[in-house]
């Protein structure tokens, strides 16, 4: 699967509020083998907001976490831009969102908070911990949550742990060679775009140094090309050492 996140704030992008989503997501799907694909962060503007769904949307293997834009005011517009791309602009209120907004706020529920419940076609529901309004999710593979880490955290590992709880475990090998990346070129391109490989040049006046790492969830395949690094610098006398990294 590929995960995507998606932060709607234009506070974030002024600097009147800092992030705390993609660390909290980050570190989340790191503890169970995934690693994002993409992270947005982007202005409550409706039609980008669709933009960067219909974007998301057309990668059939994608899983995304929208965070913000699902409140009653109207500047949160989440819930009809989700609508509009996944669910061809069809909404309904659901029952058990409807619920749990009145449950929570009473006669207080009308006229505004009630459209909390307005969502896009079969929402399922992501539970609440702090205030019990509902995010949402749909296809179980794209979810809704506040903009409120409090709130959001909670729904996040409640959809990770029930539909995504734990991948694969990836293989990595790394080590660092006392030359520069220019010299490990050639050798870069031996490596197929299936196995994944970073290159992190260090420089320390004068002295130059490279960080290879090849990681693959095929333990043989991570080891094969791996190989291939270890004896071109063995082949040509290069010193390198093995990192745990």
């Amino acid at each position: 699967m590929n995960f995507y996140s998606v932060i709607i704030g234009t506070e974030l992008l002024n600097g009147r509020r800092n992030d705390a989503h993609f660390s909290f997501l980050n570190n989340e799907l790191l503890k169970r083998g995934w690693e994002q694909k993409a992270n947005f962060v982007i202005k409550d503007e409706p039609p980008f907001i669709e933009a960067v769904f219909n974007l998301i949307k057309s990668d059939p293997d994608a899983v995304l976490f929208s965070f913000g834009g699902i409140g009653a005011t109207p500047d949160d517009y989440t819930r009809q831009a989700a609508a509009n791309v996944f669910t061809d602009s069809n909404m309904e209120v659901n029952d058990g969102a409807k619920k749990a907004i009145i449950d929570k706020f009473g006669d207080e529920s009308y006229p505004h908070r009630i459209n909390m419940a307005n969502l896009p076609l079969n929402a399922g529901l992501l539970k609440n911990v702090v205030t019990n309004i509902p995010g949402f999710s749909l296809e179980n593979r794209f979810f809704f949550v506040p903009g409120f880490p409090s709130m959001a955290q909670s729904m996040i590992i409640e959809a990770l742990d029930k539909y995504y709880p734990l991948n694969k475990q990836k293989i990595r090998y790394s080590l660092k060679a006392l030359c520069s990346e220019n010299d490990l070129i050639e050798t870069m391109k031996q490596i197929p775009n299936t196995v994944e490989m970073s290159s992190l040049p260090q420089i320390h006046g004068d002295n130059r140094a490279v960080v290879i790492s090849i990681s693959s969830y095929d333990e043989t395949d991570a080891k094969k090309y791996f190989k291939v690094f270890t004896d071109f610098l063995e082949e040509n006398k290069i010193i390198f050492s093995l990192e745990d990294i």
